[in-house]
């Protein structure tokens, strides 16, 4: 009986032991392990792949990722509360949604702007943009844009008179949208048509419609070969993009930073479009067109 009961608390010692020793190598792990967020869309995702595949290359950190974790408002939430680490965010959404700041059209005032709010009131470093503003924009055919000579939304304005523009309906609703463009630009079109914005740039190709609203960034601009106009006034405020990161993630792993940094001003608008058209339009995984960059830019 006494042999029983040795034997027992012989193999109670070993599982306890056991628990302790996985415990220890569960709290090790989740030491060096960060969680690297986005939002639900498809840039946000590519974005989420590419800040990982820097931090594991360049450190010797493990990535847990969270792509397609939810609107502006979940991930900000979830990185306050520390559930994540790392998010990419836009200066223009910083500092009109999170901060219900009137927009700004200075990039780099911006950036300044968001990023000291950030640290002095949420702990949150703003480290170096990637390069791209993903800010609306107008589009349109690039032959017909050539033909007419219209690269500026200035250029467009002589001509709109005799252009019809496709829309979603909340950006002709906008002070920032069109209703803002027409005080800014004098900009009237023949005709508008509110569509959704998927049936807008068929449209648009189709030649349905002349002019578009865009996302700079949006892989459909590369694909059915529209033309960018450029803001030449800059009324449309700035969505640079940048990866952000609570200030005691940083504390505790400064090489973060390099990491992350590596990727500054690497990615352009066309270069996002493109790398959005191969997940959106090509059917790629997010992860492995963010790999495929990476490595193309000897990044990893």
């Amino acid at each position: 009986m006494k042999m029983k009961k040795h034997g027992i608390l012989a193999v109670l010692l070993i599982l306890v032991l056991s628990f302790v020793g996985c415990a220890s190598t569960n709290e090790g792990s989740a030491e060096d392990t960060v969680i690297i967020a986005g939002k639900n869309f498809t840039e946000q995702s590519i974005l989420v792949y590419l800040m990982a595949g820097v931090v594991e290359a360049k450190t010797d950190l493990k990535v847990e990722t969270k792509p397609w974790l939810g609107g502006t408002m979940v991930a900000s939430k979830a990185l306050d509360a520390g559930e994540i680490d790392i998010y990419a965010e836009y200066t223009g959404t910083a500092l009109m949604v999170q901060l219900e700041l009137p927009p700004m059209n200075d990039p780099d005032a911006v950036y300044d702007m968001v990023s000291k709010a950030y640290e002095k009131d949420k702990n949150i470093t703003w480290l170096k943009p990637f390069g791209f503003n993903n800010t609306y924009t107008l589009t349109m055919r690039k032959a017909d844009a050539t033909k007419l000579g219209i690269e500026t939304f200035s250029d467009l304005v002589e001509e709109a008179p005799n252009l019809s523009m496709a829309s979603e309906p909340e950006f002709l609703e906008r002070d920032d949208g069109y209703k803002g463009l027409q005080k800014t630009y004098g900009l009237n079109f023949r005709k508008v048509s509110a569509m959704d914005a998927g049936l807008m740039y068929g449209a648009l190709k189709d030649g349905e419609a002349d002019v578009c609203p865009a996302y700079a960034t949006d892989g459909r601009i590369i694909a059915f070969d529209l033309k960018v106009l450029k803001d030449d006034k800059q009324f449309f405020p700035p969505y640079n993009a940048a990866p952000i990161i609570r200030d005691d993630t940083l504390k505790k792993h400064p090489e973060l930073e390099d990491a992350l940094n590596s990727l500054a001003g690497k990615l352009d608008d066309e270069t996002m479009q493109r790398l959005n058209a191969k997940v959106d339009l090509d059917k790629e995984s997010a992860e492995d067109v963010a790999n495929e960059w990476l490595k193309a830019q000897g990044l990893i």
